[in-house]
């Protein structure tokens, strides 16, 4: 768990991976997070390994079981629930990638506890009619890994659940553009992050 820089507690906010994993890019990322004010957890979905390649992390994730991650995932927002400002109101969640598409299905999910999620390059098709929370995606149009198609079919599928709706489409920006790595994009980053942090503004506050 990171909590905020001044050691109070703030609304909760559940960061989810990618399947680069737990990684010092991550911790950062929820620092940051934390430092807006929030009580942040990000539970290790991939028991400690940290891939370097797309073969490694693809073998990860291809190891650990579905229902051990949804598991981890709902027991994540319900510890964070009880360590945060006011252990009644809802949360929100964060996900890149990998993540996104758990953050989609846990709002899905846990109508009453979510009350936004926010998802980087991430999508899911599901029945989001009993969804309550609000969405906000970002998503980079040189995307190897999600196509425009994923993109409006996830978009659909929201909006079809009559929830509110924010996608941003970065031009140039390639998957896991948020990330450290080759496909680190500042500027798409940078926007991003500020767009996120609104989010969360309006959404906990």
């Amino acid at each position: 768990m990171v909590e905020p820089i001044d050691g109070g507690s703030g609304p909760g906010v559940l960061v989810l991976h990618s399947w680069w994993g737990l990684n010092d890019w991550t911790r950062d990322f929820c620092r940051r997070i934390a430092d807006l004010g929030y009580t942040v957890i990000s539970p290790d979905l991939l028991e400690g390994i940290n891939a370097s390649t797309e073969e490694e992390a693809e073998r990860a994730l291809a190891e650990r079981s579905p229902d051990e991650l949804s598991g981890l995932v709902m027991s994540s927002a319900r510890t964070l629930r009880a360590v945060a400002q006011d252990p009644n109101a809802p949360i929100a969640v964060v996900g890149l990638s990998m993540g996104a598409s758990m953050a989609l299905w846990l709002a899905a999910r846990l109508p009453k506890e979510v009350a936004g999620a926010v998802v980087f390059y991430g999508t899911q098709s599901i029945d989001f009619d009993n969804a309550t929370a609000s969405f906000q995606g970002h998503f980079g149009d040189a995307d190897h890994m999600v196509s425009e198609e994923d993109r409006v079919v996830t978009e659909s599928f929201l909006r079809l659940g009559d929830n509110d709706t924010d996608f941003h489409v970065y031009p140039g920006a390639k998957h896991w553009f948020m990330e450290a790595g080759d496909n680190f994009d500042p500027e798409a980053a940078e926007l991003a992050f500020d767009r996120m942090a609104n989010f969360l503004a309006g959404t906990l506050r």
